[in-house]
């Protein structure tokens, strides 16, 4: 009989301080070749509630043997398995079933991220949940769309173009936002017709191994998805630096997005596709209705706790009403909640909640000040204040690096040129916002920004046909949108001698 891959007893329905039960956590193993097996080496590693601290399951951790395995399957079931060969209609119907089976499983999934991820649940159900089911869908009805053109040649041939799959894909997924992620990589990959290993961060497989579970139920064939939980340095080695893996989808760190193109370059030369954060600016300015731009700003930096790569950290006001603004947004950023009504969860470990903590301690010792916030939330697991700088200068390290927690820097400006100038003074490239009544300067302001998404009078503008990527060194390729669906497609081009040409 299969292995379920079923965490021992004690590891369900844990208690934390909010009185959410967390479901029985069922799948702890390994996930290759459409069942759940052991690892090679036996080793575990501890995936933690941030809550409150506690263990929550003890994982199978993947190495580069496990690797080995997952790819030699994955790459038997694009040269040899279905689905690369079945119509895009016939993909479409199992995606949809997955999507399906997402959506029943909805409290579940939340309940899991919630744990595992430190996510609110309210913000699993009403969006991260529908949201992905939403990507799966759109793909799904992408699937039978994909193909080549025919080509106006000048000799006596005929020409038309093919789209192939690219063949077995890894994704190195990261966790903020587990289930998001596994979908906006994985989906695109499924409708091109590619195979997958999936390594999920070491801090939030839960929901992944989940996924590959109802990928199964779903009727995906055996190989086509594999689910690998292990660490950057060894799991995550091992996929980019794999001669048989065809592609690679990151999203994480600057500093790992370059050791994965070196892997890439020095094994077999793979195409790479990274998003590697930011440190997006939100420039108001002074015809702004102060209270939506206060919401927007608060909803644009503290979402998920600050743990989004998109998150404003960086606040530039006009002059004109930047007092009245810095006095609303403290008062509002008081009144957000940690409890089981919460606006905020904690941050994903006590690494990351180490980490902000010390960007708030520097940000105080360079000089800014502290307006709001700063300090840890309770007792027990790892939540802190929204926090609040003014004062802060573009050489400071919280104005320049990614923080991934809960901090803002306010700034003030004066010109629109300067404001400009201000947004663009980061290595970063991945969002931006933009807050006025005034269109000409909308427009003006966001072609001049650089930046791969900028939103006026709205912030987290996503949508699955929008393209999502970053410039500089936020990184390059596409999530989200028909862009996103090319990195997994590789043109080929068919060229046919006429009868009666010269060839004959």
């Amino acid at each position: 009989m299969e292995s379920t891959g079923r965490a021992p007893l004690g590891n369900g329905r844990i208690g934390n301080p909010g009185g959410l039960v967390v479901p029985e956590i069922k799948f702890t193993k390994l996930f290759i070749n459409g069942r759940f097996v052991d690892n090679v080496s036996g080793q575990t590693f501890d995936t933690r509630d941030p809550r409150t601290g506690d263990v929550l399951a003890t994982i199978a951790e993947a190495d580069k043997d496990d690797l080995d395995l997952a790819v030699k399957n994955a790459r038997e079931a694009f040269d040899h398995g279905p689905w690369p060969r079945m119509s895009g209609y016939e993909r479409a119907r199992i995606m949809t079933k997955f999507a399906d089976l997402v959506e029943a499983f909805i409290e579940e999934l939340a309940a899991l991220d919630t744990a595992d991820a430190g996510k609110t649940l309210s913000m699993g159900k009403a969006v991260d949940i529908p949201a992905a089911v939403q990507i799966m869908r759109y793909y799904a009805g992408a699937a039978d769309k994909l193909h080549g053109q025919p080509l106006k040649m000048n000799q006596d041939t005929q020409g038309y173009t093919l789209k192939d799959p690219i063949g077995v894909v890894g994704h190195i997924i990261p966790w903020n936002y587990p289930t998001m992620m596994f979908f906006l990589k994985n989906a695109p990959a499924l409708a091109a017709g590619c195979t997958m290993v999936v390594k999920p961060a070491e801090q939030t497989p839960l929901s992944a191994l989940f996924y590959a579970h109802l990928a199964r139920m779903a009727g995906v064939p055996d190989g086509v998805v594999n689910v690998v939980p292990g660490f950057g340095p060894t799991a995550g080695a091992a996929v980019s630096s794999h001669m048989d893996v065809d592609s690679v989808s990151f999203t994480g760190s600057q500093e790992v997005g370059r050791a994965i193109m070196r892997a890439a370059a020095q094994s077999n030369l793979k195409n790479v596709s990274l998003e590697l954060g930011g440190k997006s600016p939100v420039i108001i300015f002074d015809d702004a209705d102060v209270d939506m731009a206060v919401s927007l700003s608060q909803l644009a930096c503290f979402t998920n706790k600050g743990e989004i790569c998109v998150a404003t950290s960086r606040v530039y006001v006009q002059e004109g009403i930047y007092d009245a603004l810095v006095k609303k947004i403290v008062e509002a950023a008081r009144e957000w909640r940690f409890d089981t009504k919460a606006n905020m969860g904690p941050q994903v470990d006590k690494k990351q909640f180490e980490r902000v903590l010390k960007y708030i301690d520097l940000g105080k010792r360079e000089g800014a000040t502290l307006l709001t916030g700063g300090k840890t939330n309770g007792d027990k697991g790892y939540y802190i204040q929204p926090t609040i700088f003014l004062d802060v200068r573009e050489d400071m390290n919280i104005a320049q690096d990614e923080l991934f927690g809960p901090v803002m820097a306010l700034m003030k400006f004066k010109t629109v040129d300067e404001a400009i100038q201000k947004a663009n003074c980061t290595k970063y490239g991945l969002a931006a916002g933009i807050v006025t009544k005034e269109l000409n300067l909308a427009n003006t302001v966001s072609r001049s920004i650089r930046a791969g998404a900028v939103w006026v009078n709205c912030y987290f503008g996503f949508d699955p046909d929008a393209p999502f990527g970053g410039y500089k060194m936020s990184g390059f390729g596409k999530d989200r949108g028909v862009l996103a669906i090319d990195q997994y497609l590789k043109a080929k081009t068919v060229n046919t001698a006429i009868p009666n040409s010269p060839w004959y």
